[in-house]
C-alpha cells in the first residue's frame, strides 16, 4: 500500500476512535484498534495526531458530524463578535442571543466540549508517544498544546489541565494562574527539546511533511515558542508583572528570536486539505459581516487595510460604502444582509499569530521598561509589518496621520447610532502618557490581528482597548454582565451541573466568582498598572 494511502487509512481509524470517545473520564482510553506497529510506519502516527491538533486550533476538522459549524459555535458567535470584529447578519434565535448578552449555552460550551473531546486527547497521546523517543516532535506537541489550550482558559478561566486523564486526581481543575505558569513550563520543555535536537541534527526536518502552520523547519518552531511566550507574558503583565518580566528575560537569552518579517507567523495553511471555516461562514452561509467597531475605526482612519479586510456593501443604496453592524441591536429582520462582508474565503490561510502582533507585544514590553528596545520603533514596525503582510506600501503617511475614529451611523435604525469611542490616532507622540501610548499600541494590534477573534477579545478584556461600542440592549440574566464593562468570559458548559456536579463545583471554586459572563478572569484586573 502506498504511503499516502496508509496515512489516509490510519487517519480514518484515528478519527473514528476520537469520535467514539464520549465520557470525559475515558479520554485516556484508545479505542481505535490501531497497533503500535501501525503508528510506526513512516512516523504516520505522530504526524496524524499532530495534524489533528494543528487543524483543531482554528477548528475545522470533520469528526463525523461535518465541518465549519463547530467553528461558528467555538469562535465566531462569541470571540469574533465580543472582540469587536464581526457580527452575524441574520436574526439568529429570533434576534436575541450572545450579541445582546442573552448567552447561549449550546454555543458557548462548544470550545470546551470540542477541545476536550477531540484535541486534548490527541495532545495527551502525542506527548506520551514522543516524550522519550522523538524530542523534536515532543517539543512541537508542547507548543501546540499551549497554543490550543490558552484559548480555552482565556474563555473560561479555570480548566482541566495538569490533571487531564488523571482519574486518580478526579480530573481536578487548575486555577488560571496555575495554568499560565504551567504554560511557561511547557514552553521551557519545548525549547529545550527542540534546541537540543537542532544542535544534534541541524539539517533534519522530519516534521516538514506534516507541518501546516510553519515552514517545516525546527528553528521556526522555536521562534513560535518564543513569540507565544511573549504573548502570554504580556497577558499577565498587570496581574503578575514580576513573572511576566522573568519570562521575557528567558526569550532574551534565547538565540532564535521572534517572528519578525511580514512572511513570518503561524498560519493554518489551506494547501494540504484544510479549509478556512470562516470563509465558509462568510462566502457560503452569508453569516459574517463587518462590525460597527471596525467601520468606526478603519473608516475613520482611512485605513488602507479596510478594502482588504472587507467588501463594499451589496445594497444598491450603499454602493461603494463600508458599513457594519452594532452588537446588541437585537434585530429581527434581514436588512443588514446588504452590508459589508469579509474578504475571507475557504482558501484563505487562517492566522494564529502574525509577526505584526509580535512587534506590538515588543512595543508594550518596551513601554513597561522591561526591554531596552524603543517602543516607538516597535510600534511603527508593527504597523509597517501589517501593511506589508497585505501588500500595502506607503505606510509613512499613515504613521503621520492624526485622523480619529468616526461616529457610527446605523444604516436602518438611528436609535443604534453612537459617538466614536476610540479617541487615539495612528500617529505616535512621545509626549503622550503611557496609557495613551498603550491604547495606540493595542488599537493597532487589534487591527493587525484581524480576523483572529480569540486573541482580539482576550487583549481587549485585558487592556480595555480598543474602546468598543457597548451593546444597545443588554439581556444578560439577572443583569450579570455590565453594559459598559462588557462580557468578560464564557460560563462553563451547563451540562456539567447535572452530569458532573462535583467537577462543576470544583471549577466554580477555582474561578473564585459566579459562573457567568460578568466575572473577570485572573489576568483581567481592570487596570493596566503602568508605572
Amino acid at each position: 500500500m502506498k504511503r499516502k494511502y496508509v496515512y489516509l487509512y490510519l487517519l480514518g481509524l484515528l478519527l473514528f476512535s476520537v469520535a467514539c470517545t464520549g465520557n470525559f473520564r475515558d479520554y485516556n482510553t484508545d479505542l481505535s484498534g490501531i497497533t503500535d506497529d501501525d503508528l510506526i510506519i513512516d512516523d504516520n502516527g505522530y504526524g496524524i495526531r499532530l495534524g489533528i491538533i494543528q487543524q483543531g486550533i482554528y477548528f475545522n476538522y470533520d469528526f463525523g458530524k461535518g465541518k465549519n459549524w463547530p467553528f461558528q459555535l467555538i469562535q465566531n458567535l462569541n470571540a469574533d463578535m465580543f472582540g469587536g470584529y464581526m457580527h452575524d447578519g441574520k436574526p439568529l434565535n429570533g434576534g436575541s442571543h450572545n450579541s445582546d448578552y442573552n448567552m447561549q449555552d449550546g454555543w458557548n460550551s462548544a470550545m470546551w466540549t470540542h477541545m476536550y473531546s477531540y484535541i486534548f486527547p490527541q495532545i495527551y497521546q502525542s506527548e506520551n508517544a514522543t516524550r522519550n523517543t522523538h524530542p523534536a516532535l515532543f517539543g512541537i506537541t508542547k507548543i501546540l498544546k499551549v497554543e490550543a489550550m490558552h484559548r480555552v482558559t482565556d474563555y473560561y478561566g479555570p480548566i482541566i489541565y495538569k490533571n487531564f486523564a488523571n482519574a486518580e486526581k478526579h480530573y481536578r481543575p487548575d486555577k488560571q494562574k496555575d495554568v499560565y505558569y504551567e504554560f511557561f513550563n511547557e514552553l521551557d520543555s519545548a525549547v529545550v527539546a527542540l534546541t537540543g535536537y537542532i544542535e544534534e541534527k541541524p539539517e533534519f526536518n522530519g516534521f516538514a511533511r506534516f507541518d501546516i502552520l510553519l515552514d517545516g523547519k525546527y528553528p521556526s518552531w522555536v521562534k513560535f515558542a518564543n513569540s507565544l511566550r511573549l504573548r502570554l507574558a504580556m497577558r499577565i503583565a498587570s496581574v503578575a508583572p514580576d513573572k511576566a518580566r522573568a519570562e521575557i528575560q528567558k526569550i532574551k537569552e534565547n538565540d532564535y528570536g521572534f517572528f519578525e518579517a511580514e512572511t513570518g507567523g503561524a498560519v493554518v495553511s489551506t494547501k494540504s486539505g484544510y479549509t478556512n471555516p470562516l470563509g465558509e461562514l462568510n462566502r457560503v452561509w452569508n453569516e459574517t459581516y463587518m462590525s460597527a467597531n471596525m467601520e468606526s475605526i478603519l473608516v475613520g482612519y482611512n485605513d488602507p487595510r479596510l478594502g482588504i479586510y472587507f467588501e463594499h456593501c451589496t445594497d444598491e443604496t450603499l454602493k461603494g460604502q463600508y458599513r457594519g453592524i452594532r452588537q446588541g441591536t437585537c434585530f429581527a429582520h434581514s436588512h443588514y444582509s446588504g452590508l459589508s462582508k469579509l474578504f475571507v474565503k475557504q482558501s484563505t490561510d487562517a492566522p494564529l499569530m502574525t509577526a505584526s502582533e509580535v512587534w506590538f507585544l515588543r512595543a508594550e514590553a518596551a513601554l513597561r521598561g522591561w526591554t531596552d528596545e524603543d517602543e516607538e520603533t516597535c510600534y511603527q514596525n508593527g504597523v509597517t509589518t501589517s501593511f506589508h503582510q497585505w501588500g500595502i506600501y506607503g505606510v509613512e503617511d499613515y504613521l503621520q496621520s492624526e485622523r480619529k475614529a468616526s461616529d457610527f451611523i446605523d444604516t436602518y435604525d438611528e436609535e443604534n447610532n453612537i459617538e466614536a469611542r476610540c479617541k487615539v490616532s495612528p500617529k505616535w507622540n512621545r509626549l503622550d502618557d503611557k496609557e495613551t501610548k498603550l491604547e495606540k499600541i493595542i488599537t493597532q494590534k487589534w487591527i493587525a490581528m484581524f480576523p483572529e477573534g480569540c486573541e482580539a477579545w482576550a487583549e481587549q478584556r485585558r487592556t480595555g482597548y480598543p474602546r468598543l461600542f457597548p451593546v444597545r440592549f443588554n439581556h444578560s440574566r439577572n443583569g450579570s454582565i455590565d453594559t459598559e464593562i462588557m462580557v468578560r468570559r464564557l460560563n462553563f458548559p451547563g451540562t456539567l451541573q447535572t452530569e458532573d456536579p462535583e467537577q462543576y463545583s470544583a471549577l466554580v471554586e477555582a474561578l473564585g466568582g459566579n459562573d457567568h459572563g460578568g466575572t473577570r478572569l485572573w489576568w483581567d484586573t481592570g487596570n493596566n498598572n503602568l508605572e
